[in-house]
């Protein structure tokens, strides 16, 4: 890696020029942060699993049509991935309340929404990434009305793709996030889709336990986040083990317990 131009690292990502003119190699680190990275720590192996599920979900979304920044899986943790011109909002889809919603608005977490909700929030780490209106983002020209209308249209067909694929394992989609980038040939521009989509932008709750299977377990402090993130990973047929469908480590807190209690092997004599 030190052979080749470091362009950006963020919280969770860092990104290296491509081989090829156009593209960007994607590197998935294993930090994570939490309130605007008020809170650091490491998840072993985040970045592994969340590359392999990242993989999964983009690939799947291209067979349904949507455009995605996604060419291919390099190796355990980078994707090569085309260079967009990121649009500086993050776009929220929001199908049950929880978090930031139910705080601002008193809305028990928990709550099913009425209809699926779309939130525009800048992205600005300095301002703690603030929640902007259309009108907003029409008066500074972060995007055009041409522009949100694709966003707000693949935003509503990929929370509904991916509700019915979680669904089909077991798992709650709660909310997630998306961000989008500008691709041009010659003067002309049109928006796909880019970033990722893994356990570290999406809230997932196991259906029958409500058990959380995202990065809430780290921003709440509940222990077992290497546990959940690989269990989605298990249950979209990502892991190899003896059981790929739902149900065998949905309670983080009992399954470490058996843990602490399983006896250590004796050594052989």
């Amino acid at each position: 890696m030190s052979r080749r131009r470091q362009i950006y690292e963020g919280k969770a990502k860092i990104l290296y020029e491509g081989p090829e003119p156009g593209t960007i190699i994607q590197y998935f680190k294993d930090d994570a942060t939490a309130f605007n990275a008020e809170k650091r720590g490491t998840i072993n192996g985040k970045g592994v699993i969340n590359n392999r599920i990242s993989e999964h979900v983009f690939t799947r979304l291209a067979h349904i049509g949507i455009p995605t920044h996604f060419i291919r899986r390099l190796n355990m943790r980078e994707q090569l991935v085309r260079q967009v011109e990121i649009i500086p909002l993050e776009v929220v889809l929001r199908n049950v309340a929880a978090g930031s919603i139910s705080k601002r608005l008193g809305i028990e977490e928990g709550e099913m929404l009425p209809h699926t909700l779309i939130e525009y929030y800048l992205k600005s780490d300095d301002l703690g990434d603030p929640l902007v209106s259309e009108e907003h983002i029409a008066c500074f020209n972060w995007a055009s009305h041409e522009e949100m209308q694709d966003i707000a249209a693949m935003a509503i067909r990929i929370n509904d793709f991916l509700c019915g694929m979680f669904a089909a394992i077991d798992i709650r989609l709660v909310d997630f996030k998306l961000e989008f980038g500008r691709i041009y040939d010659g003067d002309f521009s049109r928006v796909i889709l880019a970033d990722e989509i893994s356990p570290d932008n999406c809230r997932l709750w196991d259906m029958t336990s409500g058990e959380k299977l995202d990065k809430d377990r780290f921003r709440r402090d509940l222990g077992g986040e290497e546990e959940a993130y690989q269990e989605v990973a298990r249950r979209l047929g990502l892991l190899q083990g003896e059981d790929n469908g739902p149900g065998e480590v949905l309670d983080m807190s009992a399954h470490r317990s058996r843990l602490r209690q399983t006896p250590p092997a004796k050594p052989k004599k």
